[in-house]
């Protein structure tokens, strides 16, 4: 049995879903939007694990799930849960849910895309970058701070920046410009990523246990999923290969963090220095798959699966 987590009208999970009932296989979806009706406990002792999970009219022994695919939003903002206080009976029960599955997710013996515990690398991408350059890639010179003067003195000696968080909230990737330096004093309050700015074109690499996708992405923005909105010319994708060592590397890298599925965001420079960026590890695919028609779900439904490509 194959277990689907998270909203299930959201674009990757339903896609795999898809994917998984076309091949005939028995899915079952744990929809967080019921939550109020769904619940789950385990336990684990010498015998293994056993547990169950109520997801609304459905009853599943943890133990007979195989295979899960999870992509579950912040429970805090569900929109079942609007406006209630903290300490309200439905936003603990709902808590106490997500707490229970994710701390299964980390000792299930079924095959996870992906893991809690792996997962938590990119909640600090300065961290990840270090794991990043052990497994051979380069990474942009990077600056961490709230000191104003530090930045003014970084963005001098490389002529061009960027900005960005430094956590696993999805922030805007915006270069340091004028206006932005004439509000470097807001940084006391938070600290900041700034980077060397590095020259290229960018690839955002789908790895899926061992099979590779990529996808060369051509923009002139600094953070192309924004360029349409932003700058009124949209990217554009198209499939694309990499060399045989950069594609091992990548399955490297993904295998390294404990992933099974991971999206990493590389830059090829202008004399073919390899930068990575950072790796998702529960990629939107959607929007690649959508714009070059490579099979990134029917791969992850694969894996699901246990089938070879």
């Amino acid at each position: 049995m194959i277990l689907l987590a998270g909203i299930p009208s959201e674009g990757a999970l339903a896609r795999v879903g898809e994917e998984l009932d076309s091949l005939g296989l028995p899915v079952v979806w744990f929809d967080q939007r019921r939550a109020a009706a769904s619940a789950c406990g385990f336990r684990v002792d010498g015998d293994g694990l056993h547990g169950t999970l109520q997801a609304g009219d459905r009853s599943v022994r943890l133990e007979e799930v195989a295979a899960v695919y999870w992509r579950l939003m912040d429970d805090r903002l569900l929109p079942e849960l609007k406006g209630l206080p903290a300490d309200d009976p439905a936003r603990v029960h709902c808590r106490h849910l997500h707490d229970a599955f994710v701390a299964w997710t980390n000792v299930t013996p079924a095959r996870v895309v992906n893991r809690a515990g792996p997962m938590a690398t990119n909640s600090s991408k300065p961290y990840q970058a270090q794991l990043i350059a052990r497994a051979g890639f380069d990474v942009p010179e990077t600056l961490v701070t709230n000191d104003p003067d530090l930045v003014r003195e970084f963005v001098a000696r490389h002529g061009r920046a960027v900005y960005k968080s430094i956590s696993g909230v999805r922030s805007i990737v915006e270069e340091v410009g004028a206006e932005a330096l004439a509000r470097l004093d807001d940084i006391r309050w938070c600290p900041v990523q700034f980077q060397a700015y590095v020259e290229g074109v960018d690839v955002r690499v789908h790895v899926v246990g061992e099979r590779v996708f990529a996808t060369r992405v051509a923009s002139d923005a600094a953070d192309y999923r924004y360029a349409g909105v932003r700058d009124g010319v949209p990217a554009r994708l198209e499939a694309t290969r990499l060399s045989e060592e950069i594609e091992a590397r990548c399955v490297d890298l993904t295998a390294r963090l404990g992933l099974r599925f991971g999206g990493i965001d590389l830059r090829i420079t202008p004399d073919e220095r390899v930068v990575c960026f950072e790796v998702n590890p529960c990629p939107a695919y959607t929007y690649y798959e959508g714009n070059t028609g490579q099979p990134i779900a029917r791969a992850v439904a694969h894996h699901l699966a246990g089938m070879a490509a």
